[in-house]
């Protein structure tokens, strides 16, 4: 049996794992990637980049491949299917950017081939074992060493159900079907094109739901359906043309499905890893957390999971092992904020008199400016603030601002090395700057929006301010 060695091995070639294997490339780390599939499937279960998700991309200048293979611009989030506003952030991007994963994967994996790395394709992860010094992973067709293990195999991960971590949480009570669908013409309550999420999900009695988005080919769309409080008997079967012909006549019809590209069922369930490390091995993007897909946030969180989780890897792999400790308490905490928005905007499902009620008095307040914000905050990412030491400078732990240097470059172009960067004004006061893992990147400015200096982390977050 043929064995390989690797600094990092990283298990499942979709969006999270192509991105933290981009990351470890662009750190200098020997990283292989292991998936299952001999191939892409080309399929797209997501269909959007949060803002926050653009910005990292952009960081490492990754955006305009992005905005190259974009469909569409969204000027609007939505909570429960209520639309939400993403103004007042200060970012250049204040929308969703509609784009196929199938071609986020394609981008992030054309990064990471440019970076020297390569997928192994076709190879299941059948067993691992680790000791203090490395992990061991075993394929049925070869054995690979390597320092750290990450398991970014998705929802039923090979990887966590090895490391007996628990994966806590409910399964839910309702389910939804998605899938592309050419149509003869545009459908009367449909849109021809997708700017924004008004009228994009139509309500079907209680607690049914139908959801029509228009995709880059004309009349090609995909189609959501389900009910978010009940299963049907047949739950566990595999989706028929006709269940999707049925629903789609019920809402958009007299329109008539032409072509079913693919169809696929999805639970409520909502789970969260007990655990994101053990020992060497870690665990991100859907091997670690899993919820009904409200807002689109899933393939961003994992996205997110693995800009966090790329240069810390580097740094233990340099000698800076506390880092890396940080992975799990930062991620697990986002993980589990995002499984709360999801849970609250399904107790905004109409199926009583109260939650009727409820759910009009929130539309009601969406409206409003601060809520608005505080929603999209949520769903983006844009929110997230990660802990910081008692007593530190109140940006500390929050995303840097989308703001313009001297010149007119932006601040992401200083992260497209994935280094750290200090920023500085003359004379500051650089006494209580933290040590760096890894290189650090200097830029003198004559003037800071936010303070006299700033140590910004490579995923974009302040690590240290100075306190005046």
């Amino acid at each position: 049996m043929n064995e390989l060695h690797a600094d990092v091995v990283v298990a499942g070639a979709g969006p999270t794992g192509l991105m933290l294997a981009a990351e470890l490339r662009l750190a200098g780390v020997d990283a292989v990637v292991v998936e299952r599939l001999p191939e892409r499937t080309g399929l797209s279960k997501a269909l959007n980049l949060q803002p926050r998700t653009a910005e990292v991309l952009d960081l490492r200048g990754l955006l305009p491949r992005a905005e190259e293979r974009a469909f569409a611009t969204v000027q609007e989030g939505h909570f429960a299917a209520v639309p939400i506003s993403y103004a007042g952030w200060d970012t250049r991007r204040p929308y969703q950017l509609g784009i196929p994963q199938a071609q986020v994967e394609e981008l992030l994996e054309e990064r990471f081939s440019e970076l020297g790395g390569k997928v192994l394709r076709g190879h299941e992860l059948v067993g691992l074992s680790q000791d203090a010094s490395g992990v061991r992973v075993v394929t049925p067709e070869l054995v690979l060493s390597c320092r750290y293990l990450v398991g970014c195999d998705g929802g039923r991960s090979t990887v966590r159900k090895l490391l007996d971590v628990p994966f806590e949480g409910e399964d839910g009570n309702g389910y939804g079907v998605v899938a592309d669908v050419v149509v003869d013409r545009v459908p009367d309550r449909a849109a021809g094109t997708w700017t924004s999420m008004r009228g994009m999900v139509q309500s079907t009695g209680a607690t049914g739901f139908c959801g029509l988005i228009p995709l880059a080919e004309p009349l090609l769309y995909r189609l959501t359906f389900g009910d978010r409080a009940r299963r049907p008997a047949t739950f566990g079967s595999p989706v028929t043309e006709a269940e999707v012909h049925t629903a789609f006549a019920a809402t958009y019809g007299p329109a008539v499905i032409k072509e079913i590209r693919w169809m696929s069922r999805f639970s409520d369930a909502s789970r969260l890893a007990a655990q994101y490390r053990v020992g060497r091995v870690l665990l991100a993007g859907d091997a670690a957390h899993i919820h009904f897909p409200a807002g689109g946030q899933g393939l961003n969180l994992g996205v997110q999971d693995a800009a966090n989780l790329g240069w810390k890897l580097a740094a233990a792999l340099n000698g800076f092992d506390d880092v890396l400790d940080t992975y799990e308490p930062e991620r697990r905490a986002v993980g589990a904020a995002v499984l709360d928005n999801v849970a609250a905007q399904n107790g905004l499902i109409p199926q009583s008199r109260s939650s009727r009620a409820l759910r009009a008095l929130f539309t009601t307040l969406a409206d409003l400016p601060e809520v608005s914000h505080h929603l999209s905050g949520l769903v983006s990412g844009l929110a997230v603030r990660y802990p910081a030491p008692p007593h530190a400078h109140p940006l500390t732990g929050t995303r840097l601002p989308d703001f313009r240097l001297p010149g007119g470059a932006w601040a992401s172009t200083l992260f497209h090395t994935g280094h750290h960067v200090l920023l500085t004004t003359p004379g500051a006061d650089l006494s209580g700057l933290p040590a760096v893992p890894g290189p650090l990147s200097t830029t003198d400015l004559p003037d800071l929006p936010f303070a006299s200096a700033a140590l910004v982390r490579p995923d974009g977050y302040f690590a240290w301010l100075p306190v005046t």
